[in-house]
């Protein structure tokens, strides 16, 4: 029977039916311990991760027989995709699956944000009643560029039009077509700093990516916007940031990746009671529905790989 390694979360029903096809080992804890994963992997045909278990050479060496890896999610840079290549191991993203969650996330960060909701609760549990000290806005026809326009970026518009939001967004392997119901204008990264006044980041991390969010885009900021980060944490420059956020150059930000997860002190350390942001802790992706339509969609495709 076909062997399937399992080394974090999935849904119960998705692994119940799983275990109707396959032998499985499941262990949501095993990613802590990467020295086991290379020490057992020769032993599977398959292996269903998320973001947490780095499968890269060291593993895929010894992975004799590994002919799939399911990610739960999208983001591949914790997978070896050349090696995967070469050695002709299918890699299956749950694309789409998680894309509702991410947008309720960024439309709930955006107005959190551009109504100043963490200055006004700071100030309130402190007694200080800042009603009329602390300015905020609506976000009816106010600017959102969309960095990266896949599917979820797609979705992010598509929330974000229906809360009123005028859409721009920005994408190097989308041509200039719009092929969606959106009334979005696909446009550059010059006019997305100059006009926006949210900024929602969904590209995938990779050389190109890798700090792309610096000092030097933040100086070409024109409207104070709000800067909002699910994709990964290592896109934004976090000390240039900060320095951005004391300098007024941004309004606000909300990040739910950062450059080192869980989050180090040596970032924490810089965000003040009173600022206008919200940390969250990689869970944009992560509800209770998305969890199952992730796990049914790689279950489905592992079963239908098999087949």
């Amino acid at each position: 029977m076909t062997k399937i390694l399992i080394t974090e979360f999935i849904n119960q029903n998705s692994l119940d039916n799983l275990k109707k096809k396959f032998q499985i080992k499941y262990d949501e804890k095993i990613f802590e311990d990467k020295l086991k994963i290379e020490n057992i992997i020769h032993n599977y045909e398959g292996l269903i991760v998320r973001n947490k278990t780095q499968v890269d050479s060291n593993v895929l060496k010894n992975a004799k027989k590994l002919k799939f890896i399911g990610r739960l999610g999208v983001g591949l840079d914790n997978i070896d995709i050349e090696f995967c290549k070469n050695k002709n191991i299918h890699v299956q993203p749950a694309t789409g699956m998680n894309a509702d969650s991410v947008a309720e996330y960024v439309v709930s960060s955006s107005m959190s944000l551009i109504k100043k909701i963490p200055m006004f609760h700071n100030g309130t549990i402190k007694g200080e009643w800042p009603r009329t000290t602390i300015k905020s806005t609506e976000i009816n026809q106010k600017f959102l560029g969309i960095i990266g326009f896949g599917t979820i970026g797609k979705k992010v518009a598509e929330y974000c039009e229906k809360n009123g939001l005028k859409i721009l967004a920005y994408d190097p392997y989308v041509n200039d077509k719009n092929d969606t119901a959106i009334d979005v204008k696909l446009s550059n990264l010059k006019e997305i700093y100059e006009k926006s006044d949210i900024i929602s980041i969904h590209l995938p991390l990779t050389n190109e990516t890798k700090n792309m969010i610096n000092k030097s885009s933040f100086s070409k900021m024109k409207n104070k916007p709000i800067i909002i980060n699910t994709s990964r944490g290592s896109i934004i420059n976090e000390n240039d940031l900060i320095k951005a956020y004391h300098e007024n150059i941004i309004s606000g930000f909300a990040l739910d990746v950062f450059e080192n997860e869980p989050v180090e002190s040596n970032f924490y350390n810089k965000i003040i009671p009173g600022m206008n942001c919200i940390l969250t802790p990689h869970i944009s992706g992560v509800t209770a529905e998305s969890n199952i339509r992730v796990s049914d969609f790689i279950v489905k495709k592992i079963i239908d790989f098999f087949n």
